[in-house]
């Protein structure tokens, strides 16, 4: 009796979150976020004012869009979510035990910033895959690249590349040049701690020299 009644609210549960997910995710298809948890989570560490002004992505620097792609996801256009010779490729990298890098898409990334908290481990990263499922279906690309670059971290409780390049470049994010742009994507690893990486800058430039401009989400 006491199983059955387990199982029952299980499913119950899991029934609930379902549809409270699937709405948080077609709701933010419109709506802009207005706060993330890992906007609070900074704003409770950090002695210092949050910065986080939102841009479309009609005002956001095409080289910018391009620079997070070289830096972060090359396989951004045409993947489904997630990259999984990226993901096999960091579980190799971190068993061995060289410098630890991560696997995730901007995809990945975005679903992570919007809907859950930093850390949490295996289980974290399942409800990071669920949402990030849905986002790919519900939001697309476009929509995706828009948030991410708007909740993304670019700094010490600062938030999304309008916010970052009035702090470091004086500009708004639709003027980013491409050298600023590669200056900025280079910040991701770790936008509190380590500033512009001048060699992940150079990286990143000669990938979007490779790449080019077109962007197909916005075709």
């Amino acid at each position: 009796m006491k199983s059955n009644k387990f199982w029952k609210w299980t499913k119950r549960i899991a029934l609930y979150f379902i549809v409270i997910s699937v709405l948080q995710v077609v709701i933010y298809k419109w709506v802009n976020p207005p706060v993330t948890f890992t906007m609070i989570q900074q704003n409770l560490k950090q002695d210092v004012p949050q910065n986080y002004e939102w841009r479309s992505i009609e005002n956001i620097s095409k080289h910018m869009q391009l620079a997070v792609i070289c830096g972060e996801d090359q396989k951004f256009n045409s993947h489904w979510g997630f990259d999984f010779t990226a993901m096999a490729g960091a579980v190799q990298n971190n068993a061995e035990g060289k410098k630890r890098r991560g696997g995730s898409t901007i995809s990945q990334q975005t679903a992570k910033n919007v809907f859950l908290i930093q850390g949490g481990g295996y289980i974290r990263k399942l409800f990071e895959s669920w949402y990030t499922l849905l986002i790919e279906l519900i939001w697309g690309k476009k929509r995706i690249m828009e948030v991410y670059l708007n909740v993304s971290e670019t700094g010490i409780n600062t938030f999304g590349v309008q916010a970052g390049a009035k702090r470091y470049f004086k500009t708004n994010a639709k003027n980013l040049n491409s050298s600023q742009a590669a200056q900025m994507a280079s910040l991701w690893p770790c936008p509190r701690r380590c500033g512009f990486i001048p060699k992940r800058t150079a990286a990143i430039s000669r990938a979007m020299r490779k790449y080019g401009i077109e962007l197909e989400y916005l075709q």
